[in-house]
């Protein structure tokens, strides 16, 4: 079974400047996805699509292959969908061999494990469906919304009948870390999720992203405190 480990990583970012390879405890950000992927022997190859010359310099400094992605389909507006159908199409170009399933994860989600991608392939697999996504598992997150001219109302229980902890039904949060699914899925339905989907679920400390500067600071105390850095 041949899995493509697709990596996307513009150029541009609006939030952190070059986000995708500042440095993260001591290793340009895209080089920890890149190295979990390369570790998981579940993975065939690995692939970093990207409209920076800079950026596709150092994901092959740190073994992946390379796609230069078009301008067209790289702007801040443009869905990954796009990209990945790019990217999906320049690799079986290059192989004999058809891609089973595209592996999709993202540079901003580095807390993770090279077993995290090895372990969702054994499931995807077992389990005989078409696409999964990473999940955090929730059981006490109340939330709640503030509406103009109305006091603050909750959304997802009733503070008026609040439940004991072990009694909250367990709710999944979709992470973001990556996504795996079938390539005749996204060129059906452009779209990453679909067919007989599946929830894998990871460490709670997995779930955070950099999107921010303090983002960069918690990750690194995580990435750290929890030995992610020894891959």
């Amino acid at each position: 079974m041949r899995v493509s480990c697709v990596i996307l990583a513009r150029g541009g970012s609006k939030g952190i400047p070059k986000k995708n390879i500042i440095d993260f405890c001591g290793k340009p950000l895209i080089a920890w996805t890149i190295l979990q992927a390369i570790e998981a022997r579940e993975v065939t190859d690995v692939w970093v699509s990207s409209d920076s010359d800079e950026i596709l310099g150092i994901a092959k400094h740190y073994g992946a292959n390379t796609i230069v992605r078009p301008e067209k389909i790289s702007g801040d507006d443009e869905p990954s969908e796009s990209a990945w159908l790019h990217a999906i199409n320049f690799i079986e170009q290059q192989s004999e061999h058809p891609i089973d399933f595209v592996l999709a994860p993202q540079v901003t989600s580095p807390l993770r494990h090279a077993a995290d991608f090895s372990n969702a392939i054994t499931q995807i697999k077992a389990d005989g469906v078409d696409s999964l996504f990473s999940v955090t598992t929730i059981e006490d997150f109340f939330i709640w919304r503030k509406i103009s001219g109305r006091p603050p109302q909750s959304v997802n229980y009733d503070y008026k009948d609040r439940k004991r902890r072990q009694d909250i039904e367990k709710t999944y949060l979709e992470n973001g870390s990556f996504y795996l699914f079938k390539p005749q899925l996204l060129i059906k339905d452009n779209n990453r999720l679909g067919g007989d989907i599946s929830l894998f679920v990871m460490d709670k400390y997995k779930m955070f992203q950099i999107d921010s500067i303090e983002d960069i600071e918690l990750s690194s105390v995580i990435m750290n405190g929890f030995n992610l850095n020894t891959e």
